[in-house]
């Protein structure tokens, strides 16, 4: 199929980001312009002549914009198949012009339920009708209308156009028509979600995910595997996955899957009411510490397997100062990722003057609401879903069976003990001890496949600290 041209285009967007350039590129190419309700306002003011939609239709919009684009004068001139005599005569017999590039994003449902508190009345609203209805006619139709669904694609269809002569081509209609089928899809999929998926109701009796891309990773686990980093668009709160870098080179999987695990165990740490810090290797800590300030947390995380954490990845839960950053600039340390909620201006300068390549993760403030996730594990032939362990570790609900009964900071101590020690892999023992006002691990044992051989493991990583501690 030959390039089509593209000289008549439909523009009703949510977002309007680039709108105008885009619109503005349009009708420089001689592109008639149709558009809808804030869009054509947006246009109109920025001096583009704009044909509104009911000029098309015969039909003011109503309903309060509900009803727009549901038209047969609208949808008849996106499906019409351009090669079809009948086709083209009923276009002529009814008065429509073919519409050849559809732009449509959609309401912002997804970002409306994300919200805390969102009623169903304000979710319902955000339901776009017009808007998938028309992505999908025109996806249908890829064979001569091109359909853009996101302000990402703007400079790929002027620069397409420009190619070819105002047109584009079959093999650009159909890439984009994919992307539109897979943009209505998850549209559908996160309103079907929250219609259909009570807060209670952890396991849904169907299983979909419509997890975005980020990006594609350079290799794996190891370099053979290839990889690529997804978006959980449900997620919401502090993590590594929409942490702002500061600095260092692109992130790897290993970086990824590490960071998230040291990150995760400081949100845990950050629960017994102190500043939390911990360095982790192939998502085991080595070294994790809560203290009064962040400058004490990292130094006595740091302690804990001074040669284990050397080229492993620090998360912290609160916000990485001068005072840290000096420790962390130390000739003795070494580190592939820094994960913290916020770094100083300082502390950013300091390090990225002593490493070129470290990545510093800026996650942003920490929710202290503990939301309830489920985590995958795919297994041949399926996949297991669990809730995970977000339980707070209280010593009150504790049981005591045997010695003299335990004093409060003795008590905290255990607290901190087996919050660590739900972070390392089974079978798993580990000994802390308290340093004054700071409670750091000071021995781990881990992945044996039985108790004792973690437990002398321990035990020999602790070595002369081992003697009091839990």
């Amino acid at each position: 199929m030959s390039p089509h041209p593209i000289r008549r285009a439909l523009l009703s967007v949510s977002d309007k980001t680039d709108l105008v350039p885009f619109a503005r590129a349009l009708a420089a190419r001689g592109v008639e312009i149709v558009s809808t309700g804030g869009t054509a306002s947006a246009l109109i003011e920025a001096g583009i002549d704009v044909i509104p939609i009911s000029d098309v239709t015969g039909f003011p919009e109503m309903m309060d914009g509900r009803v727009k684009t549901l038209h047969p004068s609208v949808h008849g001139a996106i499906l019409a198949r351009r090669d079809d005599p009948d086709h083209v005569q009923a276009m002529q017999d009814h008065g429509m012009t073919p519409i050849d590039l559809v732009c449509i994003n959609l309401y912002p449902f997804e970002r409306t339920v994300a919200r805390t508190g969102v009623t169903l009345e304000e979710a319902i609203e955000q339901v776009d009708i017009g808007g998938p209805t028309l992505i999908r006619s025109a996806a249908k139709n890829a064979g001569w209308v091109t359909v853009v669904t996101s302000p990402s694609q703007y400079d790929q269809v002027i620069a397409e156009m420009s190619a070819n002569d105002g047109a584009t081509t079959a093999k650009f209609r159909a890439s984009l028509a994919a992307a539109a089928f897979g943009r209505t899809s998850a549209y559908d999929l996160a309103i079907a979600k929250f219609l259909g998926h009570p807060s209670e109701d952890a396991f849904p009796p169907v299983l979909r995910l419509d997890h975005s891309k980020v990006a594609d990773l350079r290799y794996g686990e190891n370099p053979h595997p290839r990889a690529a980093l997804y978006r959980d668009p449900a997620a919401s709160g502090a993590n590594v996955v929409t942490a702002e870098q500061l600095h260092g080179k692109a992130l790897s999987y290993n970086n990824l899957n590490d960071a998230s695990a040291a990150f995760d165990l400081v949100l845990a740490l950050r629960r017994l009411g102190s500043v939390g810090a911990c360095v982790v290797k192939h998502t085991n800590p080595c070294g994790a510490a809560i203290a009064p300030t962040a400058r004490e947390a990292v130094d006595h995380a740091l302690l804990g397997d001074p040669m284990a954490a050397y080229g492993g990845i620090l998360a912290l839960n609160a916000t990485l100062d001068s005072e840290a950053a000096t420790r962390l600039c130390a000739d003795d340390v070494f580190l592939e990722v820094i994960v913290a909620p916020a770094f100083s201006d300082d502390a950013v300068a300091m390090l990225r003057e002593r490493w070129a390549q470290v990545r510093l993760l800026s996650t942003g403030p920490i929710d202290d609401v503990m939301k309830r996730e489920i985590e995958f594990r795919t297994i041949t032939g399926g996949t297991l879903a669990q809730e995970r362990d977000r339980s707070p570790s209280t010593p009150r609900n504790w049981e005591h069976h045997a010695g003299p009964a335990p004093e409060a900071g003795l008590l905290q101590d255990g607290a901190f003990a087996e919050t660590v020690v739900r972070s390392l892999t089974s079978n798993a023992v580990c000994l802390a001890k308290r340093f004054g006002d700071a409670v750091r691990l000071v021995g781990a044992g881990a992945g044996q496949m039985d108790r004792v051989a973690s437990c002398r493991l321990a035990v020999e990583k602790a070595g002369e600290h081992a003697s009091g501690s839990v």
